[in-house]
């Protein structure tokens, strides 16, 4: 692993949160911030007097005076990015169920279970464009590479589409790199290249330092995305370290912010800072729905 690099990164990120600290209202990602509506950054010029909140997003505007036509938009566009959540270990079949429906009526992109769930999940969710996504050595990380990967074959074989694995994180405090990124890299191919696979770093026990060489790590072993919490440790999503693990991982990676993800500002702010997947289980209540008993995030 590359030790000039990691240092760079990190002296960068920390270089510009404290540039941002003496500029009140700037966002937390490094670039200017992306539109939540994903219409890109360049848009022609607008017409003198005319009003556009897309465009003045895309230009870099902090906050916008909307009506209710965006924010709908806004909601629509940020359940596309939600992996539904229920990963409490009391959830019962009729929870799922529920889990299910919710996701079906609101086009989240995926609902997030325990393994002994895949298989109703994936019936009940069949010809519908949500995902069935399930977690691997939930919640520690700390079994070992081989039943990791044997999980994921199972889940995959069940109908899971994407696998949330949890990163070794003894390994990676102890500095055992190639460890962990053998440990993510049998995930990987267990889940094979039809199947998504994200990595959960459980940033909150992580110097920066840590979560970038777990970015590099999981990146150089071929996962698709890394993740920041189970929403089971110490805390949960921050916007500072979704804006380092986005700095490190760039544009080729996915990003997953999760834990604590209970509010449509915490939904913005996140994807403001880099990501571009939620794990919630108060889904329903971000984009705007009544709260529901979910669970794990």
């Amino acid at each position: 692993m590359n030790g000039d690099l990691v240092e760079r990164i990190v002296k960068e990120v920390l270089a510009q949160r404290e540039e941002r600290g003496a500029r009140p209202g700037r966002n937390t990602a490094d670039e200017a911030p992306r539109p939540v509506s994903g219409h890109g950054t360049h848009h022609p010029p607008a017409a003198p007097a005319t009003y556009n909140p897309d465009r003045a997003m895309a230009c870099g505007a902090d906050r916008v005076s909307c009506t209710l036509g965006l924010l709908d938009r806004v909601r629509g566009e940020i359940a596309r990015m939600i992996d539904h959540t229920l990963l409490k270990p009391d959830a019962q079949r009729a929870d799922v169920e529920r889990l299910c429906r919710e996701a079906r009526e609101n086009s989240f992109a995926s609902v997030c279970v325990n393994p002994c769930w895949v298989p109703l999940c994936a019936r009940l969710l069949e010809g519908s464009t949500v995902k069935v996504c399930t977690v691997i050595g939930f919640p520690l990380g700390a079994t070992t590479s081989r039943a990791k990967a044997s999980e994921t074959r199972q889940a995959v074989r069940d109908g899971a589409q994407e696998v949330d694995m949890v990163l070794n994180v003894g390994l990676a405090k102890d500095g055992e790199w190639r460890q962990v990124e053998d440990d993510v890299r049998g995930v990987v191919e267990a889940a094979g290249k039809r199947v998504l696979s994200k990595v959960i770093l459980e940033t909150c026990l992580l110097s920066d330092e840590q979560i970038v060489k777990a970015c590099l790590a999981c990146r150089a072993a071929g996962a698709d995305f890394v993740k920041t919490s189970t929403g089971f440790s110490s805390g949960g999503a921050t916007a500072e370290h979704v804006a380092l693990m986005r700095r490190v991982v760039g544009a080729g990676m996915g990003v997953k912010a999760s834990g604590g993800v209970r509010t449509l500002n915490d939904a913005v702010q996140l994807i403001e800072s880099g990501a571009d997947r939620l794990g919630a289980s108060a889904s329903v209540a971000i984009v705007g729905g009544k709260p529901t008993a979910g669970g794990g995030y």
